[in-house]
């Protein structure tokens, strides 16, 4: 033991005594009196010497008879604590609570030892005691409601207004610590001006807060400085520090007018503070995943591919709108089910055609953690069309090219093996031969090229104004002599209106159509070009009485490398880019070209050109 325990047992027991907030009595076995320590002089008024050795004038004349049964039942056994009536010095009645045990000397009762308190104390304990219970209870209520809030904003408006119910304060605050400046996000009882508030931290409470070190503060001292001296009868604030994620965050406030807050106040300020971290913690992770959910659910609605999630089972849970739009199948028409085509292996890609016709190019990958597959998938029908068009295209051309070379080099070979055997009629005859069939490779490569350059949007055309009616004349000149088996009928009116647009790429446009005419009309018939005037154009139709085309492919017609499979279309030949450079060349002088059903059969091609008086050259045409 240190030297401070020193002294004797007596000693030490005397100190113990005169330092007990509660009186101790001590009586013998005639309740003479042994020990009255300090507290016992405080409380009945007596000093020990005055009461030493004789009987204490404390028990009411009417409690004598329960005062004595009560020390006998401690000494037969046992401890008894009992609230009763005292007496003091002065007569006044002491409402007290007392707790007596037998004074043992070793098994003997040698006398009883009395220890008081006044009852009121008791009291005001379990008031305490009780109000501490049920700001607990509330504080446990108040932060269910601040965790079932999950908007920020609304989150901040619970904790301010529930401060002030929690701390009895007459108005409280939240403000966030955004780096060197305090803003006032969250008010309740104070006018709604001060919300969005802002001020220097370094000269605020929150940073005489955070030099403390501790987590709450009391203020009584130079408040009038303070945007809260707007709380009339302002005169203490007490500040509890918010933290998200370990850091400082923001603070709350509590401002009284009319009580003073005390301890419980604080910890309750402590307590609510920690909480609304947490609180604003939640809600601010919320957030991050609301916006990110909405970013996740904008790309998957604006993608242009068709996404698809699927779950575990194979069902379709999500289907976005390009999804829909793509295979024609609606979201409320999937969703539950399987997809309507067959998936590829993860990180595999397989292209499928749907029953519309449509080629998908489709990818799948699984989400491992939820056990998910999501699937893109995009069209490729383009593509694909174009990749059989060139396919088809390469050996068009392969048979187109073939045929004219394969009677030129047998033509010439013919010449040069057979010239000395062959008469003039003969040799005239070959050689018109090999001219013809030159002139027709040649025809085919200017397609070539021009189809080139109308897929590099290159081909360049002068807008002028020239005489439709003349061209037409000049391009239906000398037909009826092409063919026995057709008829050429042109109804052009006069004073026909002038166009804009280049002579020669028109010339072209209606050498082709005229071509077709004859082309896809082999068993003859009438073959008839109209003109007339119609709105701000003029209007070209070349009809004939041939093997026409589906309503399907009446716009497919005008594509690169495409010869259509509608009647007997396929087995005349050509590479497939007549059409597409008509429609090239109409467009580029701003006019039109298109495929129309003649009436009785056959097929109607119509050409519309802009009239002079509709267009000038204000704007670079090519």
């Amino acid at each position: 033991m240190g030297d401070e325990w020193a002294g004797s047992d007596d000693e030490i027991a005397r100190a113990v005594l005169a330092s007990s907030p509660n009186a101790v009595v001590a009586l013998d076995r005639d309740q003479s009196v042994l020990i009255w320590n300090d507290a016992a002089e405080r409380l009945f008024g007596w000093t020990a010497e005055e009461v030493r050795g004789r009987r204490a004038p404390i028990v009411p004349e009417e409690l004598t008879a329960e005062h004595n049964a009560v020390l006998e039942r401690v000494r037969t056994g046992g401890q008894v604590s009992l609230r009763t009536k005292r007496l003091r010095k002065d007569d006044s009645v002491l409402d007290v609570r007392v707790d007596i045990s037998a004074l043992r000397l070793g098994s003997a009762v040698a006398g009883y030892v009395c220890v008081y308190h006044l009852a009121g104390v008791d009291q005001a304990a379990k008031h305490r005691m009780a109000r501490r219970d049920r700001l607990v209870r509330q504080l446990t209520d108040v932060v269910g409601d601040i965790n079932s809030e999950l908007e920020l904003p609304a989150v901040l408006d619970r904790i301010s207004a529930n401060l002030t119910e929690l701390t009895g304060a007459d108005a409280g605050g939240f403000v966030l610590i955004e780096r060197e400046r305090l803003r006032l996000v969250s008010t309740y009882q104070l006018p709604e001006s001060l919300r969005g508030t802002t001020t220097d931290l370094r000269t605020s409470l929150v940073d005489k807060l955070l030099r403390t070190g501790k987590t709450v503060l009391l203020q009584s001292e130079g408040l009038d400085d303070l945007v809260w001296a707007q709380l009339s009868g302002l005169h203490t604030i007490a500040l509890g520090l918010a933290a998200v994620g370990g850091r400082p965050y923001g603070a709350l406030y509590a401002l009284f007018a009319r009580r003073t807050p005390g301890h419980l106040e604080l910890e309750l300020l402590e307590l609510l503070a920690g909480h609304a971290g947490i609180a604003v913690s939640n809600a601010m992770a919320y957030q991050e995943a609301v916006r990110q959910r909405a970013h996740e659910q904008a790309v998957f609605d604006a993608s242009a591919d068709g996404i698809a999630v699927l779950d575990g089972e194979g069902r379709v849970v999500r289907w976005n709108p390009a999804a829909a739009e793509l295979t024609a199948f609606e979201a409320k028409d999937v969703i539950g089910g399987p997809p309507p085509f067959p998936l590829p292996k993860p990180g595999k890609k397989l292209t499928f055609q749907m029953g519309s016709g449509r080629w998908l190019d489709v990818v799948s990958a699984r989400i491992e953690e939820t056990g998910e597959v999501v699937i893109d998938f995009r069209d490729v029908t383009t593509a694909k069309e174009l990749e059989e068009a060139k396919d088809l295209f390469l050996a068009t051309t392969s048979h187109e090219l073939r045929t004219p070379i394969t009677i030129v080099r047998g033509f010439a070979s013919t010449l040069d093996a057979r010239w000395d055997h062959m008469g003039d009629l003969e040799r005239r005859a070959a050689v018109h031969t090999i001219a013809e069939r030159a002139r027709s490779l040649g025809q085919l490569m200017d397609h070539l090229l021009l189809g080139a350059r109308a897929g590099a949007e290159e081909l360049k055309v002068r807008i002028e104004e020239f005489d439709l009616a003349e061209r037409i004349d000049a391009a239906t000149l000398g037909l009826p002599a092409l063919s026995d088996k057709h008829r050429v009928e042109v109804h052009i009116p006069d004073g026909l209106p002038r166009v804009l647009g280049d002579p020669l790429a028109t010339d072209i446009i209606l050498g082709q159509l005229l071509e077709n005419a004859f082309k896809y009309s082999p068993k003859g018939g009438l073959i008839s070009v109209e003109a007339w005037p119609e709105d701000d154009g003029v209007v070209v139709v070349v009809d004939d009485e041939g093997v026409g085309i589906s309503p399907p492919d009446r716009e497919r017609i005008f594509e690169r490398f495409v010869q259509v499979d509608s009647g007997d279309r396929r087995r005349f030949g050509g590479v497939g880019l007549g059409l597409y450079i008509v429609r090239s060349l109409a467009k580029a002088q701003r006019g039109d070209v298109s495929a129309h059903p003649r009436p009785g059969g056959g097929t109607r091609m119509r050409l519309v050109l802009r009239t002079a008086s509709t267009i000038r050259s204000d704007t670079p045409m090519r």
